[in-house]
C-alpha cells in the first residue's frame, strides 16, 4: 500500500479509501444491499491487512447503523490511532430551520450524534455531505472551525459542490482565520468526468486532496454485460447516474476490458490505475474480501500516457447526475 498526505491537513492516508455505504442495516436506509455487521466485519479486516488505513462512511447510511457498524468493528480490530476515520453529516432539515436551529449548533448537533454511533471522541475528517442551500455557509463553517478547535475533528471536507462553491467557502474561513476545506469528495470515474472541467484544477491549485466516490460506476466499469448482481439490479440512484448514457458509456467500458487482457489485468486494476494517476485516494466501496484485494493491487498500476489517452478519447460531456443534479436552491 502507498500513503499520501490529504491536502494541507498532514494527516497520511492509504492511497484506498475504504467506503463504507454498503454496510449497515438493510431495512434501514435506501440500500437494500448492505451487508450486515458480521460480514462487514470481514471486509474491514481484509482492508486493514491490506494497508488500508482511510475508512469512509456518514450520518446519512443505512439510518446511521455504517457509522456504528464500522466503530465497533474497528474498536475490535485495531487502535483508534491506526485508523482515520470519515465521516458526512448532511443540510439542515425543514424542522430544525423552523425551530431557529444554526448552523453552528445543526453541524455541532450532527457531530456528536456521529461520535456516539461511531464510538470515538474524534473524527479525522469531518465532511460536509453536499452544500446547504439553506443555511448561510459562513454558520457551516463557524461550527465546523468550532468542532476542529474542541478536538473533536482533525480536518474538514466537502463533497458534492460546484468549485465556486468549494472557493467561496474557504474564502471565509481564511478571510476569520477558520479551518479551511482540505479534500474534496466527488462523483469522478471514466464514464464521468465533469469534474475536470473546475474542480479539479481549482484542487490542484491549492493543494485540495480528491477522494472521489464511485470510482468504478457502481461497478458497471468493470462487471461482465451479462452479470446480474442485487446492486445493479436494485440501485436506483446507481441507475439514474447512468443508464442514460449506457451506449455511449459502453465505448469507454469495452476499452478498459480489451487493455485489461492486453496489459494481464483486472477491469478494476485498470479503472482505478487510471483515477489513482488523478487523485488523492479515491473511495472504494467492497461487498466481498476480492474487491479489496483487486483494488490494492491497483495501486500498483502504471499507464502510459498513450493508454491513458485510449481510455479517455471516447469521453463525450454528461449532464449532471445523482446528488449534483438536484442540488440547487
Amino acid at each position: 500500500m502507498e500513503y499520501a498526505e490529504l491536502g494541507k491537513s498532514g494527516i497520511k492516508v492509504s492511497r484506498i479509501c475504504l467506503g463504507c455505504m454498503g454496510f449497515g442495516d438493510a431495512k434501514l436506509g435506501h440500500h437494500g444491499w448492505v451487508l450486515d455487521e458480521e460480514n462487514s466485519k470481514e471486509i474491514i479486516k481484509s482492508a486493514l491487512d491490506s494497508g488500508i488505513n482511510f475508512f469512509d462512511t456518514a450520518m446519512g447510511y443505512a439510518g446511521g447503523t455504517s457509522e456504528e457498524y464500522l466503530g465497533r468493528i474497528l474498536k475490535k480490530l485495531t487502535a483508534r490511532k491506526n485508523a482515520v476515520i470519515a465521516t458526512k453529516f448532511l443540510p439542515r432539515t425543514q424542522e430544525e430551520i423552523a425551530n431557529g436551529i444554526s448552523g453552528q449548533k445543526h453541524v455541532a448537533d450532527c457531530l456528536e450524534s456521529s461520535l456516539k454511533r461511531l464510538g470515538t471522541d474524534y473524527v479525522d475528517l469531518y465532511i460536509c455531505h453536499m452544500w446547504d442551500y439553506h443555511t448561510p455557509i459562513d454558520e457551516i463553517m463557524d461550527g465546523l472551525n468550532a468542532a476542529v478547535k474542541q478536538g473533536k475533528v482533525r480536518a474538514i471536507g466537502i463533497s458534492n459542490c460546484y468549485a465556486w462553491q468549494l472557493e467561496k467557502a474557504n474564502a471565509i474561513a481564511e478571510r476569520n482565520g477558520w479551518a479551511k476545506f482540505v479534500s474534496v469528495q466527488g462523483h469522478y470515474n471514466l464514464l464521468f468526468r465533469e469534474e475536470e472541467r473546475e474542480m479539479i484544477p481549482c484542487c490542484e491549485e491549492n493543494n485540495i486532496a480528491l477522494t472521489p466516490y464511485s470510482p468504478l460506476a457502481s461497478g458497471r466499469l468493470v462487471k461482465a454485460a451479462d452479470e446480474i448482481t442485487k446492486r445493479l439490479e436494485t440501485d436506483t440512484v446507481a441507475k439514474s447516474k447512468y443508464d442514460t448514457t449506457k451506449e455511449q458509456d459502453g465505448i469507454i467500458i469495452a476499452r478498459v476490458a480489451a487493455l485489461a487482457e492486453k496489459k494481464g489485468l483486472t477491469k478494476t486494476q485498470i479503472a482505478l490505475g487510471w483515477l489513482l494517476s488523478k487523485v488523492t485516494s479515491p473511495i472504494v466501496g467492497a461487498t466481498k474480501v476480492k474487491h479489496i484485494e483487486d483494488a490494492v493491487k491497483a495501486v500498483g498500476v502504471k499507464l502510459t500516457a498513450e493508454e491513458i489517452a485510449y481510455l479517455e478519447e471516447a469521453y463525450i460531456p454528461h449532464k449532471l447526475v445523482g446528488v449534483m443534479q438536484f442540488n440547487h436552491k
